[in-house]
């Protein structure tokens, strides 16, 4: 599955965030890369705006344009509001739903293990990073992958009340997605609406 391999601390320089997880070079150097990024940047047009907070969504759920497209026609023709679905689509990725479980520590770390085959579905191994779950899907850890190092860890220090959406068993090392997130219960730093907007032109 093609998806983003390129620096990524230089693309949360980019936006100002950590939009991949904890990143001590951002915190020492929060401003745009280049030799111009300390510089004051000319006002940005209102396509510029809009772009950027679709780059900014991509990269924060590693998806490509086209996957990133099919999602937003995707919620373009469900009911409500568009840019609240196209998060909860996003959201209800299996490779989200793992690094909102704390089996990994980042998304890219989720997809690693999806592909691997480490993550089962109400039982059964899928290996597929894009699988949208579904409310009552049981997404846990494959029994012979549960003692990696890597799953341990990052469970051992994981606060699995914060997201209400999801309801972790730590006897089987598996989470119950129990509804669709509300969008007030998304913690991420992203306006849909200029998404909707660009996308609307």
């Amino acid at each position: 599955m093609a998806r983003y391999i390129g620096p990524k601390t230089k693309i949360a320089r980019k936006f100002g965030e950590p939009i991949f997880g904890e990143d001590k070079t951002l915190q020492r150097r929060n401003y745009p890369p280049g030799q111009h990024g300390q510089n004051k940047r000319r006002k940005t047009s209102e396509y510029g705006v809009q772009l950027r907070e679709k780059q900014k969504a991509k990269y924060t759920y590693g998806v490509l344009e086209k996957q990133f497209r099919n999602l937003f026609e995707r919620a373009s023709s469900m009911k409500g509001i568009t840019g609240e679905i196209l998060l909860q689509l996003l959201e209800s990725r299996l490779d989200n739903v793992v690094y909102r479980l704390g089996i990994a520590p980042t998304r890219a770390a989720a997809r690693q293990l999806v592909l691997h085959c480490h993550i089962t579905v109400n039982g059964g191994v899928v290996n597929i990073a894009s699988y949208q779950v579904k409310p009552g899907d049981v997404v846990g850890v494959r029994e012979k992958s549960k003692s990696l190092e890597v799953i341990a860890d990052h469970l051992a220090g994981f606060n699995h009340s914060k997201y209400p959406w999801i309801e972790w068993d730590e006897a089987t090392k598996a989470g119950k997605f129990l509804h669709v997130p509300a969008r007030e219960d998304i913690p991420e730093n992203i306006k849909e609406q200029l998404i909707v907007e660009l996308y609307s032109k």
